[in-house]
């Protein structure tokens, strides 16, 4: 097992990659009571083409497959329900799935060795029947339609299917009631054998561990099972155009103020001469810089009672293109819209005011250390996006330098946009 320092934060990570592909990654913290460990495939909504394990031709699979997926792997061949197995030892557990990943996760030292044996064989053992997958659309299909009541939910997936054209991020994670009622147990078997491939995963624990034990326990596991040979995933990909699909759309639903959903397709591909893996932390930086809760910008908006509160800002990279969300509620929806999109194509910044956001980028990432979940979940991130972890991140904040963020904005255009409003219903 390889043993490194994770730089400038007084941590050490120690990594193996298996016979059959999977990598571990394990970062001891003796100086806490908990430790978490996460299963992950690098499998999410975003496959829902590619060319099955041992098959040559692309297939489509139904939309809110890999959601179903890990609803289904709950369900065990001997009738054990994984959420009751780690209750009974005081730990939590759960999981998730999102156009990039699935996670299967536990947290809780009582019997941990016990719990991570369970959280390997749960994930890799799965058992779909034709009766078992039926009953689970109809589950499915409830949440699909809970979540239609959700005004944010609503907002934010509509203005994904609005902001892009051919990208399946467009596509809602869970589907629709169409498509999860045309998924079968094959459809199911075919995703798993294809993504849930030991090589195609990562074991992240974090906490008061000893490596040592972790790791021989990992292989005694992994022995006993036996896996198909490793082969490379061909997942389609999309070329995604600069235009949005729908430059604006309003609905109502059951609530008291209008919330407004500003949603902008920036193309990154032809940033030069900058580390790509910063260029999404820069952008992040400017939004802070224009409509953070500092910012003057936003001082003004609230002094004018355009808004009432802070503005909700994030994004996601789908390699060509960042894709900005920005959102809130206003009843002055008009000017709120016009405001923020002169405040984002107006570029001016202070390098004083860089230099401040990069001191809080890097305090976060020292506060991070002390914390096993946020530590985890940034293990996991790395993994999923490079297929490996960083242990030098904090060096590469370090140089986060004021020329090549303004490299990086100067060659942002705000032209591509998307608004989705929700009005109060008039009846």
């Amino acid at each position: 097992m390889k043993k490194k320092p994770f730089n400038h934060l007084d941590l050490t990570i120690y990594e193996e990659t298996l016979d059959n592909g999977l990598q571990v990654y394990i970062i001891p913290k003796k100086n806490c009571n908990n430790a978490r460990a996460t299963f992950v495939t690098r499998y999410g909504s975003n496959e829902s083409e590619f060319i099955p394990k041992g098959k040559t031709e692309m297939i489509h699979v139904p939309d809110g497959i890999a959601h179903f997926l890990e609803h289904k792997l709950f369900e065990q061949k001997d009738g054990v329900d994984p959420f009751s197995f780690y209750d009974e030892s005081g730990s939590e557990c759960n999981a998730s799935t999102n156009p990039w990943q699935t996670n299967y996760w536990f947290a809780g030292t009582d019997k941990f060795e016990k719990n991570l044996n369970f959280l390997l064989d749960f994930v890799q053992e799965p058992y779909f029947t034709k009766e078992n997958v039926e009953k689970e659309k109809g589950i499915i299909v409830q949440e699909l339609e809970m979540y239609m009541d959700q005004p944010y939910r609503v907002g934010f997936e509509k203005s994904n299917f609005n902001l892009l054209q051919v990208h399946p991020l467009r596509i809602a994670t869970g589907g629709t009631k169409e498509s999860v009622e045309s998924i079968t147990k094959e459809d199911l078997y075919t995703c798993y054998e294809t993504f849930y491939h030991p090589s195609n995963m990562a074991l992240v624990i974090t906490g008061n561990v000893d490596p040592e034990k972790m790791i021989e326990l990992i292989k005694n596991n992994q022995k006993k099972k036996q896996f198909s040979k490793i082969e490379p995933i061909t997942v389609k990909e999309y070329q995604e155009p600069d235009a949005v699909a729908k430059e604006l759309e309003e609905i109502e639903m059951n609530i008291t103020i209008p919330k407004v959903f500003m949603n902008y397709k920036v193309n990154i591909t032809n940033i030069q001469d900058v580390d790509k893996t910063l260029i999404p932390l820069y952008v992040s930086i400017y939004l802070d810089l224009k409509l953070g809760n500092t910012s003057q910008f936003l001082e003004e908006l609230k002094k004018e009672e355009i808004v009432t509160d802070d503005i909700y800002f994030d994004f996601a990279d789908i390699q060509t293109h960042l894709l900005i969300s920005i959102e809130n509620d206003t009843e002055k929806k008009d000017e709120l819209i016009e405001r923020v999109d002169q405040e984002l194509k107006n570029k001016k910044t202070m390098e004083a005011e860089f230099i401040r956001k990069k001191k809080t980028i890097l305090s976060s990432c020292v506060f991070m250390s002390d914390h096993i979940d946020r530590l985890n979940n940034r293990l996991v991130s790395d993994f999923v996006k490079y297929k490996r972890v960083r242990n030098d991140i904090y060096d590469q904040y370090q140089t986060l330098n004021y020329q090549d963020f303004r490299k990086v904005i100067d060659s942002l255009n705000f032209d591509y946009k998307s608004i989705l409003i929700i009005h109060p219903k008039t009846s």
